[in-house]
C-alpha cells in the first residue's frame, strides 16, 4: 500500500466506454476490461470507489422511444440506467473474486445498498469496491458531479476520469479539430475559464474546494489506472499547482 501514489481513488467511468461498438447497451467485453483493471489496482493496495454512467443505455431509450421528456424526468431515467451499469459492473468484479458492493443514491434495497458516507467508507477500508449508483439522489446534476462529490466524502486522494477514445485534456474536441493539443497539466481554473468540455463545471470546482486532483485518461489504454497509482505520466493531470 506504501509503495502506491494514491491509496484511495475514485474511477469515474463513462456509460459510453461500456457500450464497446455497439449502438448502444452494454457489451460484455468492456465491461470484463474495466474490471479486470479494477481488480489489478485492488489487488495491489489500493482502495477503490467508482461512479460509472448511463449515457450507454439511456441514449438506446430515447431513441428507440424517441422520448420528448422534461428535463427532470429524463435524469431520473438516466440515474437508473446508472444503477443497470453499477449491477453489470459488480457482477464482473464478483466473477474475478473482487469483493464489491453497490450502493444507490436511490432506495432500491432489493439490488443496492443505500448511499450511507461511513458505511461506504467503511467498506473501503474491509478491502471492497464500492460502486456508487444514481448519481447524487436528485435531477439537474450529473455523473460528474456525483463522482466529484462522493470523492469529497470519502476523502479520496484522486479523482481518476475515463474517457471512451479521449486520453485527456485538449485545446479543442480532437475528434473534430485534428490540431488539438493535449494538455499534460492544466489548473482547475484554467478548465472553467477557457469553458473546456472535458467536465462539468460543477464538478471541477468541488474538486478544487476539497483539493482532490484529478486525471483524466483514456480507459482503453491497457494498465492506465496502475500507471497513475505509480505515479507515471498518463492522460492530462488537473490541480491546483504544477506537479512536474
Amino acid at each position: 500500500m506504501s509503495e502506491l501514489k494514491y491509496k484511495r481513488i475514485l474511477l469515474k467511468i463513462s456509460g459510453e466506454a461500456l457500450m464497446g461498438k455497439q449502438d448502444f447497451g452494454i457489451d460484455q467485453e468492456p465491461v470484463e476490461m474495466i474490471a479486470n483493471e479494477i481488480k489489478i489496482a485492488h489487488d495491489a493496495g489500493a482502495q477503490i470507489a467508482v461512479v460509472v454512467g448511463g449515457g450507454n443505455i439511456f441514449r438506446g431509450i430515447q431513441k428507440s422511444a424517441k422520448l420528448g421528456m422534461d428535463r427532470a424526468s429524463g435524469d431520473y431515467v438516466g440515474m437508473l440506467a446508472t444503477v443497470m451499469n453499477a449491477i453489470a459492473l459488480q457482477s464482473a468484479l464478483k466473477k474475478l473474486d473482487v469483493s464489491c458492493r453497490v450502493q444507490s443514491a436511490i432506495d432500491m434495497n432489493k439490488i443496492a445498498e443505500p448511499y450511507v458516507r461511513f458505511k461506504a467508507v467503511r467498506h473501503l477500508e474491509k478491502g471492497r469496491v464500492v460502486i456508487f449508483a444514481a448519481g447524487t439522489g436528485n435531477p439537474f446534476f450529473t455523473t460528474d458531479t456525483a463522482a466529484a462529490l462522493r470523492a469529497s466524502e470519502i476523502d479520496a486522494d484522486i479523482m481518476l476520469m475515463a474517457k471512451n477514445g479521449v486520453d485527456g485534456v485538449y485545446t479543442a474536441d480532437p475528434k473534430i479539430n485534428p490540431d488539438a493539443k493535449k494538455y499534460d497539466f492544466i489548473n482547475y481554473d484554467d478548465i472553467i475559464i477557457r469553458g473546456l468540455k472535458v467536465m462539468d463545471t460543477s464538478s471541477c470546482s468541488l474538486c478544487k474546494e476539497n483539493n482532490i486532483p484529478i486525471v483524466v485518461f483514456d480507459f482503453a489504454a491497457k494498465g492506465a489506472v496502475m500507471k497513475i497509482l505509480n505515479n507515471e505520466k498518463i492522460g492530462t493531470y488537473v490541480g491546483g499547482t504544477h506537479v512536474g
